[in-house]
């Protein structure tokens, strides 16, 4: 055993925090709010306290259900070609090949651009309304919260996006393709979404709802 290891066998564990990448331990201190404490061998971010960052993300999470109910239903794109034109909602679009073999295609392609994506900001707002507001944490609120980042890599709004941007690509010398405001809805939307999980400290979180008289 190294002395290294030796001095983190030592500490607490209460007195430690781990890398959730590479599994590195280091002695707990948490930094001042707008600085970060970062894995020293892989370079993750693993505390990064900012001022009002949950009212900022409860703040972003509310607008990001206003918009994925809006681009659901509002008019995506609108195609004309030989005197023909036709104008598609995202929920239209996918849920477009019900019938048949496709239906399950259909369902994880909804669940993955709309529902989601929807059911990540909900419970975001879930756990974090109470704790921000100082209250005591929702019923069930840590379940919640892992449910929340488990979902994280299936939420693929982005992925969507990329795909309609390669896809219009092609069509464009096919076909005369309008954007509803559906298509700016979601190209906003793809936007918060990113910037929310890139403001989110996770360890804050945990540390709320764990220690919520010191949070």
């Amino acid at each position: 055993m190294s002395d290294a290891t030796a001095l983190i066998a030592n500490i607490p564990l209460d007195e430690l925090i781990v890398c959730p990448q590479c599994d590195a331990a280091y002695r707990f201190k948490q930094p001042k709010s707008g600085e970060r404490a970062v894995c020293q061998r892989c370079h993750k971010i693993l505390i990064a306290p900012r001022h009002k960052a949950g009212k900022h993300i409860i703040a972003v999470s509310i607008a990001v259900v206003i918009l994925i109910i809006a681009a659901s239903v509002f008019p995506f794109l609108s195609i004309s070609a030989a005197g023909r034109s036709n104008a598609v909602s995202i929920l239209d679009a996918a849920l477009s090949f019900t019938r048949g073999p496709l239906l399950v295609l259909a369902l994880l392609t909804a669940g993955f651009i709309i529902f989601v994506p929807l059911l990540r900001m909900l419970l975001t707002l879930y756990v974090l309304v109470p704790v921000v507001f100082n209250h005591p944490p929702a019923r069930h609120a840590m379940r919640a919260f892992r449910l929340s980042e488990a979902l994280r890599p299936w939420s693929m709004a982005e992925i969507f996006a990329l795909g309609c941007a390669v896809a219009l690509v092609k069509v464009a010398d096919l076909a005369t393709v309008d954007f509803g405001p559906a298509f700016w809805m979601f190209g906003i939307l793809v936007v918060l979404v990113i910037a929310q999980d890139g403001y989110l400290c996770k360890w804050s979180v945990w540390n709320s709802l764990e220690h919520p008289e010191k949070s």
